[in-house]
Protein backbone atom coordinates (compact mmCIF):
# COMPACT_ATOMS: atom_id res chain seq x y z
CA UNK A 1 0.00 0.00 0.00
CA UNK A 2 2.88 2.58 0.91
CA UNK A 3 4.24 1.61 -2.40
CA UNK A 4 1.62 2.96 -4.60
CA UNK A 5 1.53 6.29 -5.88
CA UNK A 6 -0.41 9.03 -3.95
CA UNK A 7 -3.08 9.38 -6.80
CA UNK A 8 -4.00 5.62 -6.88
CA UNK A 9 -4.35 5.79 -2.88
CA UNK A 10 -6.82 8.38 -3.19
CA UNK A 11 -8.89 6.27 -5.99
CA UNK A 12 -8.74 3.19 -3.50
CA UNK A 13 -9.80 5.84 -0.58
CA UNK A 14 -12.26 6.28 -2.70
CA UNK A 15 -11.43 10.55 -2.26
CA UNK A 16 -11.16 10.93 -6.43
CA UNK A 17 -12.57 8.63 -9.25
CA UNK A 18 -10.66 6.79 -11.66
CA UNK A 19 -11.39 9.81 -14.72
CA UNK A 20 -9.85 12.37 -12.24
CA UNK A 21 -7.22 10.47 -11.49
CA UNK A 22 -6.54 10.37 -15.47
CA UNK A 23 -7.38 14.14 -16.13
CA UNK A 24 -4.79 15.14 -13.29
CA UNK A 25 -1.90 13.10 -15.10
CA UNK A 26 -3.40 14.43 -18.53
CA UNK A 27 -3.07 17.93 -17.23
CA UNK A 28 0.53 17.28 -15.08
CA UNK A 29 1.73 15.58 -18.32
CA UNK A 30 0.84 18.43 -21.08
CA UNK A 31 1.87 21.18 -18.29
CA UNK A 32 5.07 19.59 -17.12
CA UNK A 33 6.14 22.46 -14.73
CA UNK A 34 9.14 22.25 -12.69
CA UNK A 35 8.54 21.75 -9.32
CA UNK A 36 4.66 21.15 -8.80
CA UNK A 37 3.90 18.44 -8.20
CA UNK A 38 0.84 15.79 -8.23
CA UNK A 39 -0.84 17.44 -5.15
CA UNK A 40 -0.72 20.72 -6.79
CA UNK A 41 -2.60 19.20 -9.80
CA UNK A 42 -5.52 17.92 -7.81
CA UNK A 43 -5.83 20.89 -5.77
CA UNK A 44 -6.08 23.28 -8.60
CA UNK A 45 -8.58 21.39 -10.60
CA UNK A 46 -10.98 21.28 -7.61
CA UNK A 47 -11.31 17.66 -7.12
CA UNK A 48 -9.83 18.08 -2.89
CA UNK A 49 -8.86 20.89 -0.92
CA UNK A 50 -5.39 21.19 0.20
CA UNK A 51 -6.65 19.80 3.59
CA UNK A 52 -8.19 16.93 2.15
CA UNK A 53 -4.95 15.93 0.04
CA UNK A 54 -3.27 16.75 3.27
CA UNK A 55 -4.87 14.56 5.35
CA UNK A 56 -4.93 11.78 2.58
CA UNK A 57 -0.90 11.80 2.27
CA UNK A 58 -0.58 11.36 5.79
CA UNK A 59 -2.65 8.90 6.37
CA UNK A 60 -0.44 7.18 3.26
CA UNK A 61 3.11 8.12 4.95
CA UNK A 62 1.41 7.40 8.29
CA UNK A 63 2.58 10.38 9.88
CA UNK A 64 0.34 13.05 12.06
CA UNK A 65 -1.42 15.90 10.11
CA UNK A 66 -2.10 19.22 11.66
CA UNK A 67 -4.03 21.78 10.78
CA UNK A 68 -2.42 24.92 11.61
CA UNK A 69 -5.42 27.34 10.17
CA UNK A 70 -7.06 25.87 13.27
CA UNK A 71 -7.61 28.66 15.88
CA UNK A 72 -7.19 25.33 18.69
CA UNK A 73 -3.84 24.50 17.30
CA UNK A 74 -1.31 26.10 19.14
CA UNK A 75 2.43 26.58 17.92
CA UNK A 76 4.62 27.21 21.07
CA UNK A 77 6.75 30.56 20.34
CA UNK A 78 10.22 29.31 22.23
CA UNK A 79 10.04 26.25 19.91
CA UNK A 80 9.56 28.52 16.63
CA UNK A 81 12.69 30.63 17.86
CA UNK A 82 14.87 27.07 17.62
CA UNK A 83 14.76 27.40 14.14
CA UNK A 84 16.04 30.76 12.02
CA UNK A 85 13.48 32.21 9.66
CA UNK A 86 16.25 31.54 6.83
CA UNK A 87 15.80 28.44 7.00
CA UNK A 88 12.11 28.18 8.03
CA UNK A 89 11.55 29.83 5.00
CA UNK A 90 13.72 27.92 2.66
CA UNK A 91 12.38 24.24 3.75
CA UNK A 92 8.97 25.78 4.38
CA UNK A 93 9.05 24.23 7.77
CA UNK A 94 8.06 25.51 11.09
CA UNK A 95 8.46 23.96 14.50
CA UNK A 96 5.83 23.84 16.69
CA UNK A 97 6.48 22.08 20.08
CA UNK A 98 9.19 21.06 21.96
CA UNK A 99 9.02 18.15 24.09
CA UNK A 100 12.34 17.01 26.09
CA UNK A 101 15.18 16.45 23.24
CA UNK A 102 12.45 15.97 20.54
CA UNK A 103 11.27 18.98 17.91
CA UNK A 104 8.20 18.40 16.55
CA UNK A 105 8.21 21.00 13.09
CA UNK A 106 5.54 21.10 10.40
CA UNK A 107 6.18 19.75 6.61
CA UNK A 108 4.71 19.55 3.73
CA UNK A 109 7.53 17.36 2.61
CA UNK A 110 7.64 14.50 5.40
CA UNK A 111 9.99 12.26 3.41
CA UNK A 112 12.81 14.72 2.89
CA UNK A 113 15.40 13.60 5.51
CA UNK A 114 17.95 16.30 4.03
CA UNK A 115 15.86 19.06 5.61
CA UNK A 116 15.56 17.10 9.54
CA UNK A 117 19.22 16.12 9.26
CA UNK A 118 20.01 19.76 8.65
CA UNK A 119 17.60 20.79 11.45
CA UNK A 120 19.08 18.19 13.86
CA UNK A 121 22.73 19.47 13.02
CA UNK A 122 21.44 23.28 13.90
CA UNK A 123 19.49 22.33 17.27
CA UNK A 124 21.00 19.03 18.32
CA UNK A 125 17.21 17.84 18.69
CA UNK A 126 15.33 14.91 17.25
CA UNK A 127 12.81 15.74 14.27
CA UNK A 128 9.29 14.76 14.46
CA UNK A 129 7.90 15.74 11.72
CA UNK A 130 4.37 16.72 11.08
CA UNK A 131 2.67 16.81 7.96
CA UNK A 132 0.80 20.84 7.07
CA UNK A 133 -0.22 22.25 4.35
CA UNK A 134 1.88 24.08 2.15
CA UNK A 135 0.02 27.63 2.03
CA UNK A 136 -1.06 27.17 6.50
CA UNK A 137 2.85 26.95 7.00
CA UNK A 138 3.81 29.57 5.10
CA UNK A 139 1.04 31.79 7.05
CA UNK A 140 2.12 30.52 10.48
CA UNK A 141 6.03 31.15 9.16
CA UNK A 142 5.10 35.00 8.11
CA UNK A 143 2.62 35.10 11.45
CA UNK A 144 5.78 34.00 13.89
CA UNK A 145 8.26 35.14 12.67
CA UNK A 146 6.98 38.92 12.07
CA UNK A 147 6.47 39.97 15.46
CA UNK A 148 10.17 39.13 15.84
CA UNK A 149 11.32 41.18 13.22
CA UNK A 150 8.82 44.77 14.12
CA UNK A 151 11.15 45.85 17.36
CA UNK A 152 14.52 45.48 14.61
CA UNK A 153 12.40 47.45 12.27
CA UNK A 154 10.66 50.05 14.78
CA UNK A 155 14.60 51.04 15.96
CA UNK A 156 16.17 51.32 12.48
CA UNK A 157 13.48 53.44 11.51
CA UNK A 158 13.80 55.38 14.23
CA UNK A 159 17.43 56.18 14.64
CA UNK A 160 17.56 57.29 10.85
CA UNK A 161 15.18 60.25 11.87
CA UNK A 162 16.44 63.21 13.67
CA UNK A 163 14.10 65.88 15.03
CA UNK A 164 14.76 67.71 11.64
CA UNK A 165 12.26 65.95 9.72
CA UNK A 166 9.47 67.19 11.67
CA UNK A 167 8.65 69.96 10.04
CA UNK A 168 8.62 69.42 6.60
CA UNK A 169 10.24 66.44 3.93
CA UNK A 170 13.09 68.08 2.13
CA UNK A 171 14.69 66.45 -1.15
CA UNK A 172 17.15 64.42 1.53
CA UNK A 173 14.39 63.04 3.39
CA UNK A 174 12.49 62.25 0.16
CA UNK A 175 15.27 60.31 -0.66
CA UNK A 176 15.03 58.69 2.62
CA UNK A 177 11.33 57.66 1.88
CA UNK A 178 13.03 55.03 -0.68
CA UNK A 179 15.45 53.39 1.62
CA UNK A 180 14.63 50.09 2.92
CA UNK A 181 13.57 50.77 6.96
CA UNK A 182 10.60 52.81 6.08
CA UNK A 183 9.50 50.80 3.60
CA UNK A 184 9.97 47.56 5.41
CA UNK A 185 7.81 49.47 8.15
CA UNK A 186 4.75 50.28 5.62
CA UNK A 187 4.48 46.85 4.93
CA UNK A 188 5.09 45.22 8.32
CA UNK A 189 2.47 47.18 9.47
CA UNK A 190 -0.39 45.60 6.71
CA UNK A 191 1.63 42.13 7.26
CA UNK A 192 0.86 42.19 10.73
CA UNK A 193 -2.28 43.74 10.75
CA UNK A 194 -3.39 41.18 7.78
CA UNK A 195 -2.34 38.48 10.53
CA UNK A 196 -4.11 39.50 13.22
CA UNK A 197 -7.16 39.38 11.23
CA UNK A 198 -7.87 43.33 11.24
CA UNK A 199 -10.08 44.83 8.82
CA UNK A 200 -8.56 48.30 10.07
CA UNK A 201 -5.68 50.44 10.58
CA UNK A 202 -5.59 53.57 12.06
CA UNK A 203 -1.89 55.42 11.92
CA UNK A 204 -3.00 58.89 14.65
CA UNK A 205 -0.29 61.39 15.10
CA UNK A 206 -0.13 63.17 18.14
CA UNK A 207 2.12 65.64 19.77
CA UNK A 208 4.83 63.26 21.19
CA UNK A 209 4.23 59.99 19.46
CA UNK A 210 2.21 58.92 16.80
CA UNK A 211 -0.20 55.88 17.97
CA UNK A 212 -1.08 52.84 15.29
CA UNK A 213 -4.03 50.88 16.31
CA UNK A 214 -5.89 47.89 13.99
CA UNK A 215 -9.63 47.15 14.13
CA UNK A 216 -10.21 43.49 15.22
CA UNK A 217 -13.40 42.19 15.75
CA UNK A 218 -15.36 45.70 15.40
CA UNK A 219 -12.48 47.18 18.43
CA UNK A 220 -9.74 48.93 17.94
CA UNK A 221 -6.35 47.38 19.66
CA UNK A 222 -3.43 49.04 19.69
CA UNK A 223 -0.66 47.22 17.55
CA UNK A 224 2.17 49.83 18.39
CA UNK A 225 3.78 53.44 18.88
CA UNK A 226 6.09 55.10 16.81
CA UNK A 227 8.43 58.21 17.19
CA UNK A 228 6.23 61.22 15.88
CA UNK A 229 9.68 61.46 13.92
CA UNK A 230 9.00 58.89 11.71
CA UNK A 231 5.35 59.70 11.47
CA UNK A 232 5.89 62.15 8.10
CA UNK A 233 7.57 59.78 6.13
CA UNK A 234 6.02 56.92 6.56
CA UNK A 235 2.68 58.94 5.48
CA UNK A 236 4.53 59.95 2.55
CA UNK A 237 5.48 56.12 2.04
CA UNK A 238 1.96 54.81 1.99
CA UNK A 239 0.71 57.78 0.06
CA UNK A 240 3.07 57.36 -3.00
CA UNK A 241 2.68 53.40 -2.90
CA UNK A 242 -1.20 54.22 -3.00
CA UNK A 243 -1.09 57.05 -5.93
CA UNK A 244 -1.93 59.89 -3.76
CA UNK A 245 0.20 63.88 -4.02
CA UNK A 246 2.91 63.54 -1.47
CA UNK A 247 2.93 67.69 -2.26
CA UNK A 248 -0.67 68.04 -1.05
CA UNK A 249 -1.29 67.96 3.11
CA UNK A 250 -3.95 70.55 3.56
CA UNK A 251 -6.85 67.96 1.89
CA UNK A 252 -8.07 64.83 2.11
CA UNK A 253 -6.95 62.31 -0.29
CA UNK A 254 -7.79 58.69 -1.18
CA UNK A 255 -5.58 56.13 -2.84
CA UNK A 256 -5.17 52.31 -2.87
CA UNK A 257 -2.30 49.54 -3.62
CA UNK A 258 -2.37 46.11 -3.18
CA UNK A 259 0.06 43.92 -1.46
CA UNK A 260 0.83 40.14 -0.92
CA UNK A 261 1.08 38.50 2.35
CA UNK A 262 1.48 34.93 3.11
CA UNK A 263 0.59 34.43 -0.46
CA UNK A 264 -2.88 35.69 -0.36
CA UNK A 265 -2.93 39.68 -2.52
CA UNK A 266 -4.81 42.04 -0.59
CA UNK A 267 -6.65 45.14 -2.22
CA UNK A 268 -5.52 47.83 0.36
CA UNK A 269 -7.51 51.33 0.40
CA UNK A 270 -5.87 54.06 2.11
CA UNK A 271 -7.99 57.52 3.25
CA UNK A 272 -5.79 60.64 4.64
CA UNK A 273 -7.09 63.33 6.71
CA UNK A 274 -5.16 66.43 7.77
CA UNK A 275 -5.32 66.91 11.52
CA UNK A 276 -3.82 69.72 14.02
CA UNK A 277 -0.25 67.43 14.51
CA UNK A 278 0.09 65.74 11.25
CA UNK A 279 -1.91 63.74 9.16
CA UNK A 280 -4.25 60.82 10.09
CA UNK A 281 -4.07 57.89 7.46
CA UNK A 282 -7.15 55.07 7.56
CA UNK A 283 -6.06 51.66 6.02
CA UNK A 284 -9.15 49.34 4.71
CA UNK A 285 -7.48 46.03 4.22
CA UNK A 286 -9.92 43.63 1.58
CA UNK A 287 -9.84 39.95 0.96
CA UNK A 288 -9.45 39.80 -2.95
CA UNK A 289 -10.55 37.06 -4.90
CA UNK A 290 -7.83 34.82 -3.43
CA UNK A 291 -10.11 34.09 -0.26
CA UNK A 292 -12.88 31.55 -0.97
CA UNK A 293 -16.92 33.16 -1.19
CA UNK A 294 -19.06 32.00 1.72
CA UNK A 295 -21.61 29.98 1.12
CA UNK A 296 -25.18 30.95 2.72
CA UNK A 297 -24.66 27.63 5.09
CA UNK A 298 -21.41 29.84 6.73
CA UNK A 299 -23.35 32.87 7.46
CA UNK A 300 -24.39 32.28 11.28
CA UNK A 301 -27.92 32.46 10.56
CA UNK A 302 -30.17 30.02 12.86
CA UNK A 303 -31.85 27.24 10.83
CA UNK A 304 -35.45 29.06 11.49
CA UNK A 305 -33.87 32.26 8.83
CA UNK A 306 -32.03 30.37 7.28
CA UNK A 307 -35.45 28.76 6.03
CA UNK A 308 -36.64 31.74 5.59
CA UNK A 309 -33.69 33.36 3.35
CA UNK A 310 -33.24 30.26 1.08
CA UNK A 311 -37.48 31.08 0.12
CA UNK A 312 -36.61 34.99 -0.81
CA UNK A 313 -33.90 33.74 -2.51
CA UNK A 314 -36.25 31.15 -4.86
CA UNK A 315 -38.36 33.99 -6.06
CA UNK A 316 -37.49 34.59 -9.72
CA UNK A 317 -38.10 38.71 -9.73
CA UNK A 318 -38.06 40.98 -7.28
CA UNK A 319 -35.96 43.43 -4.84
CA UNK A 320 -34.36 41.42 -1.50
CA UNK A 321 -32.26 44.04 0.69
CA UNK A 322 -29.71 43.15 2.70
CA UNK A 323 -29.38 46.26 5.41
CA UNK A 324 -27.48 47.46 8.68
CA UNK A 325 -24.45 50.06 9.63
CA UNK A 326 -21.03 49.96 8.03
CA UNK A 327 -18.77 46.84 8.76
CA UNK A 328 -21.95 44.16 9.79
CA UNK A 329 -21.17 41.84 6.72
CA UNK A 330 -23.88 42.73 4.27
CA UNK A 331 -21.90 42.23 1.32
CA UNK A 332 -20.66 38.81 2.58
CA UNK A 333 -24.58 38.31 2.66
CA UNK A 334 -24.80 39.40 -0.78
CA UNK A 335 -22.02 37.34 -2.48
CA UNK A 336 -23.06 34.01 -0.84
CA UNK A 337 -26.33 34.46 -2.41
CA UNK A 338 -24.94 35.02 -5.25
CA UNK A 339 -23.02 32.18 -5.31
CA UNK A 340 -26.05 30.37 -4.77
CA UNK A 341 -27.88 32.17 -7.76
CA UNK A 342 -25.38 32.15 -10.38
CA UNK A 343 -26.43 29.27 -12.45
CA UNK A 344 -24.45 28.21 -15.88
CA UNK A 345 -27.77 29.33 -17.53
CA UNK A 346 -28.45 32.59 -15.95
CA UNK A 347 -27.17 35.96 -16.67
CA UNK A 348 -25.79 37.81 -13.28
CA UNK A 349 -24.11 41.17 -13.31
CA UNK A 350 -23.17 43.50 -10.72
CA UNK A 351 -22.94 46.81 -10.23
CA UNK A 352 -20.02 47.89 -7.18
CA UNK A 353 -18.14 50.36 -5.55
CA UNK A 354 -15.40 49.02 -5.63
CA UNK A 355 -15.43 45.35 -6.56
CA UNK A 356 -14.53 43.92 -3.41
CA UNK A 357 -14.44 39.98 -4.69
CA UNK A 358 -13.31 38.34 -7.76
CA UNK A 359 -16.25 35.80 -8.37
CA UNK A 360 -16.00 33.30 -11.23
CA UNK A 361 -18.87 33.32 -13.54
CA UNK A 362 -20.21 36.53 -12.92
CA UNK A 363 -20.36 40.05 -14.76
CA UNK A 364 -18.67 42.54 -12.40
CA UNK A 365 -18.85 46.15 -13.19
CA UNK A 366 -17.18 48.93 -11.26
CA UNK A 367 -18.14 52.25 -10.07
CA UNK A 368 -15.93 55.35 -11.83
CA UNK A 369 -18.00 58.40 -10.37
CA UNK A 370 -14.73 60.49 -12.26
CA UNK A 371 -15.31 59.24 -15.36
CA UNK A 372 -18.91 59.26 -15.13
CA UNK A 373 -19.83 55.97 -14.31
CA UNK A 374 -22.50 56.16 -11.47
CA UNK A 375 -24.61 53.69 -10.28
CA UNK A 376 -27.31 55.16 -11.82
CA UNK A 377 -25.53 55.21 -15.34
CA UNK A 378 -24.48 52.06 -14.84
CA UNK A 379 -27.53 50.45 -13.98
CA UNK A 380 -29.42 51.67 -17.25
CA UNK A 381 -27.03 50.29 -19.41
CA UNK A 382 -27.20 46.80 -17.09
CA UNK A 383 -30.78 46.59 -17.89
CA UNK A 384 -29.83 46.48 -22.24
CA UNK A 385 -27.63 43.80 -21.25
CA UNK A 386 -30.33 41.00 -20.77
CA UNK A 387 -29.41 39.93 -17.51
CA UNK A 388 -31.81 37.86 -15.24
CA UNK A 389 -29.85 38.91 -12.03
CA UNK A 390 -28.55 42.33 -11.19
CA UNK A 391 -26.74 43.36 -7.85
CA UNK A 392 -26.08 46.70 -6.47
CA UNK A 393 -23.50 47.42 -4.24
CA UNK A 394 -25.63 50.37 -2.29
CA UNK A 395 -28.81 52.03 -3.05
CA UNK A 396 -27.55 55.71 -2.60
CA UNK A 397 -29.70 57.66 -4.26
CA UNK A 398 -33.35 58.20 -5.54
CA UNK A 399 -31.99 57.21 -8.99
CA UNK A 400 -30.33 54.36 -8.29
CA UNK A 401 -33.54 53.10 -6.32
CA UNK A 402 -35.99 53.86 -8.69
CA UNK A 403 -34.09 52.18 -11.34
CA UNK A 404 -33.88 49.03 -9.66
CA UNK A 405 -37.59 48.49 -8.30
CA UNK A 406 -38.33 49.64 -12.19
CA UNK A 407 -35.95 46.69 -12.87
CA UNK A 408 -37.33 43.97 -10.30
CA UNK A 409 -41.24 45.28 -11.39
CA UNK A 410 -39.91 44.01 -14.95
CA UNK A 411 -38.64 41.09 -13.89
CA UNK A 412 -35.17 40.86 -12.50
CA UNK A 413 -34.00 39.42 -9.52
CA UNK A 414 -32.46 42.43 -8.10
CA UNK A 415 -30.31 42.55 -4.62
CA UNK A 416 -29.05 45.32 -3.05
CA UNK A 417 -27.78 46.81 0.17
CA UNK A 418 -29.05 49.56 1.79
CA UNK A 419 -27.74 51.52 5.53
CA UNK A 420 -30.63 51.31 7.88
CA UNK A 421 -31.23 50.16 11.35
CA UNK A 422 -33.68 47.73 11.21
CA UNK A 423 -36.18 45.97 8.45
CA UNK A 424 -38.99 47.59 8.98
CA UNK A 425 -37.20 50.97 9.01
CA UNK A 426 -36.18 49.95 5.08
CA UNK A 427 -39.44 50.33 4.01
CA UNK A 428 -39.94 53.52 5.06
CA UNK A 429 -36.28 54.76 3.88
CA UNK A 430 -36.96 53.90 0.49
CA UNK A 431 -40.34 55.66 0.38
CA UNK A 432 -38.26 58.74 1.92
CA UNK A 433 -36.20 58.37 -0.89
CA UNK A 434 -38.93 59.66 -3.29
CA UNK A 435 -40.02 55.80 -4.49
CA UNK A 436 -43.75 56.05 -4.31
CA UNK A 437 -44.99 53.26 -1.86
CA UNK A 438 -46.99 51.22 -4.51
CA UNK A 439 -44.10 50.59 -6.35
CA UNK A 440 -41.95 49.68 -2.99
CA UNK A 441 -44.85 47.47 -2.50
CA UNK A 442 -45.12 45.34 -5.98
CA UNK A 443 -41.17 44.81 -6.37
CA UNK A 444 -40.34 43.73 -2.96
CA UNK A 445 -39.33 40.43 -1.57
CA UNK A 446 -37.99 40.52 1.76
CA UNK A 447 -35.44 42.09 4.14
CA UNK A 448 -32.21 40.87 5.89
CA UNK A 449 -31.46 43.46 8.52
CA UNK A 450 -28.15 41.95 10.04
CA UNK A 451 -25.33 42.71 12.62
CA UNK A 452 -21.93 41.29 13.72
CA UNK A 453 -21.44 40.34 17.15
CA UNK A 454 -18.58 38.62 18.94
CA UNK A 455 -18.12 35.17 19.74
CA UNK A 456 -16.95 34.40 23.32
CA UNK A 457 -13.86 32.42 23.46
CA UNK A 458 -15.41 29.01 25.25
CA UNK A 459 -11.63 28.22 26.71
CA UNK A 460 -11.88 31.16 29.25
CA UNK A 461 -15.58 32.16 29.89
CA UNK A 462 -17.02 32.18 33.29
CA UNK A 463 -20.21 31.10 33.86
CA UNK A 464 -23.05 33.15 36.35
CA UNK A 465 -26.90 33.53 36.72
CA UNK A 466 -28.50 36.19 35.24
CA UNK A 467 -30.47 39.39 37.04
CA UNK A 468 -34.16 40.35 36.66
CA UNK A 469 -32.95 43.17 34.21
CA UNK A 470 -31.13 40.58 32.24
CA UNK A 471 -33.93 38.07 31.54
CA UNK A 472 -36.40 41.44 31.08
CA UNK A 473 -33.19 42.24 28.34
CA UNK A 474 -33.56 38.39 26.59
CA UNK A 475 -37.38 38.53 26.97
CA UNK A 476 -37.33 35.20 29.43
CA UNK A 477 -39.12 35.21 32.52
CA UNK A 478 -37.02 33.13 34.66
CA UNK A 479 -33.07 33.37 35.42
CA UNK A 480 -30.73 30.82 33.26
CA UNK A 481 -26.86 30.15 33.54
CA UNK A 482 -25.09 33.09 31.05
CA UNK A 483 -21.40 33.69 30.62
CA UNK A 484 -19.44 36.57 30.70
CA UNK A 485 -15.75 37.37 28.83
CA UNK A 486 -12.54 36.89 30.81
CA UNK A 487 -9.42 36.51 28.38
CA UNK A 488 -6.89 34.31 27.88
CA UNK A 489 -3.49 33.54 25.70
CA UNK A 490 -5.93 31.79 23.19
CA UNK A 491 -8.10 34.72 22.66
CA UNK A 492 -5.28 37.74 23.11
CA UNK A 493 -7.02 38.41 26.16
CA UNK A 494 -10.07 40.15 25.04
CA UNK A 495 -12.57 37.35 25.47
CA UNK A 496 -13.69 37.02 22.33
CA UNK A 497 -12.61 34.61 19.03
CA UNK A 498 -14.50 35.87 15.92
CA UNK A 499 -17.51 37.37 14.91
CA UNK A 500 -20.99 35.70 14.28
CA UNK A 501 -23.76 37.10 12.13
CA UNK A 502 -27.60 37.70 13.77
CA UNK A 503 -30.11 38.03 10.82
CA UNK A 504 -33.88 40.00 11.10
CA UNK A 505 -35.71 38.52 7.69
CA UNK A 506 -38.56 40.30 6.86
CA UNK A 507 -40.88 38.38 3.92
CA UNK A 508 -43.36 40.47 1.64
CA UNK A 509 -46.64 38.61 1.80
CA UNK A 510 -50.01 39.98 0.51
CA UNK A 511 -50.72 41.35 3.78
CA UNK A 512 -47.45 43.15 4.18
CA UNK A 513 -47.48 44.54 0.19
CA UNK A 514 -51.01 45.47 1.21
CA UNK A 515 -49.58 47.26 4.29
CA UNK A 516 -47.03 49.44 2.74
CA UNK A 517 -48.98 49.95 -0.53
CA UNK A 518 -51.43 52.34 1.78
CA UNK A 519 -48.12 54.12 3.46
CA UNK A 520 -47.73 52.28 6.57
CA UNK A 521 -45.70 53.38 9.72
CA UNK A 522 -42.63 51.99 10.77
CA UNK A 523 -44.92 50.19 13.70
CA UNK A 524 -47.17 49.34 11.74
CA UNK A 525 -44.77 47.19 9.43
CA UNK A 526 -43.03 46.08 12.08
CA UNK A 527 -46.15 44.87 14.74
CA UNK A 528 -47.36 42.66 10.94
CA UNK A 529 -43.93 41.29 10.42
CA UNK A 530 -43.44 40.37 14.11
CA UNK A 531 -46.88 38.54 14.02
CA UNK A 532 -45.80 36.81 10.62
CA UNK A 533 -42.71 35.08 11.95
CA UNK A 534 -39.80 37.42 11.98
CA UNK A 535 -37.64 37.16 14.80
CA UNK A 536 -35.95 40.62 15.62
CA UNK A 537 -32.37 41.11 15.88
CA UNK A 538 -32.87 41.19 19.60
CA UNK A 539 -34.48 37.60 19.44
CA UNK A 540 -31.62 36.14 17.17
CA UNK A 541 -28.64 37.89 20.06
CA UNK A 542 -30.94 36.41 23.31
CA UNK A 543 -30.71 33.43 21.35
CA UNK A 544 -26.74 33.27 21.42
CA UNK A 545 -26.51 34.54 25.52
CA UNK A 546 -28.64 31.48 26.15
CA UNK A 547 -26.53 28.93 24.07
CA UNK A 548 -23.27 30.42 25.79
CA UNK A 549 -22.06 31.50 22.54
CA UNK A 550 -22.03 35.44 23.23
CA UNK A 551 -22.63 37.98 26.43
CA UNK A 552 -25.10 40.19 27.65
CA UNK A 553 -22.54 43.06 26.89
CA UNK A 554 -22.78 42.15 23.04
CA UNK A 555 -26.61 41.99 23.40
CA UNK A 556 -26.66 45.42 24.70
CA UNK A 557 -24.20 47.14 22.45
CA UNK A 558 -25.84 45.44 19.10
CA UNK A 559 -29.58 45.94 20.11
CA UNK A 560 -30.40 48.37 22.58
CA UNK A 561 -32.66 51.09 22.29
CA UNK A 562 -34.01 53.61 24.63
Amino acid sequence: MKNIPIGQYMVNEGIITEQQLQHVLDVKKEQNTAGKYFGDYVIELGYVTDIQFGQALAKKLNVPFIDLNDPETIIDVESVRKLPESLAKKHNVIAIKTTGKRLTVATNDPVNFYIFEEIKVMTGMDVVPNLATKDAIVKAIGKNYSMQNTSNILSSVEDQFNEDDLNAIDDESAERIDNAPIVKLATTIVENSFRADATDIHIEPFKTYTRIRIRVNGDLIELMNISNVVHNALVTRLKIISGMNIAEKRVPQDGRFSQVVDGTTLDVRVSNLPMVNGEKVVIRILSTGNVALRKITDLGMTEYNYERFSKLIKVPQGVMLVTGPTGSGKTTTLYAALGELAKPHVNVVTVEDPVEKDIEGINQCQVNAKAGMTFAAALRSILRQDPDIVMIGEMRDQETAEIAIRAAITGHMVLSTLHTNDSASTVTRLVDMGVAPYMVATSLIGIVAQRLVKKICHDCRTPRISTEEENELMGISQSITIYDACGCPKCNNTGYTGRTAIHEILTCTPEMTGLIANGATIDQIAALSKQQGTKLLRDNVSELVQLGNTTIDELVRVTYAV
